[in-house]
């Protein structure tokens, strides 16, 4: 049987969600480079408190945000399984420290939703949508406000 709905279907597009502090988050896939396992940082003198430092990925080094201190959210067990997601901001690298990662969400632009109003301004500029999927609530993560530097730059 086929469905036939009255709107046209936007493109569906994938996110991979992760977990910060026991809640999920997303970015959009094409942004991610890669996903490996957490190696120690070295850490750059006089840098944010939610820069965990830098490490050399195969030549380039890239700089580590932590995720939970970024977002102001109490991490996990910290001695449980960090992963670092490696995304492209822009045209600059970077490595995401987050809890774990969950799944592959594929979504259409209609399942997105806007950030609550009550939601503080911080937030918003963190989060683009929120999104359900079954009984939990996912947050849209803006990569390109994550590093103030970059919007600066960009400029």
């Amino acid at each position: 049987m086929i469905n036939v709905q009255s709107k046209p279907q936007t493109k569906p597009r994938e996110l991979i969600s992760f977990l910060i502090g026991g809640q999920q988050f997303c970015v959009d896939i094409m942004a991610v480079r890669e996903i490996r396992g957490w190696s120690q940082a070295t850490p750059l003198p006089h840098a944010p408190a939610y820069v965990q430092g830098m490490i050399n990925l195969r030549g380039t080094v890239l700089p580590i945000i932590d995720m939970s201190a970024r977002l102001g959210i109490a991490p996990a067990d910290v001695a449980g399984r960090r992963v670092t997601i490696v995304v492209w901001i822009g045209t600059r690298l970077v490595g995401l420290l987050v809890d774990g990662v969950c799944d592959i969400l594929t979504v259409t632009e209609d399942m997105l939703q806007a950030t609550p109003e009550v939601a503080s301004d911080t937030l918003r500029v963190f989060v683009n949508a929120v999104l359900t999927i079954e009984d939990r609530m996912v947050c849209l993560i803006a990569l390109e406000h994550l590093l103030p530097e970059l919007d600066v730059a960009a400029a």
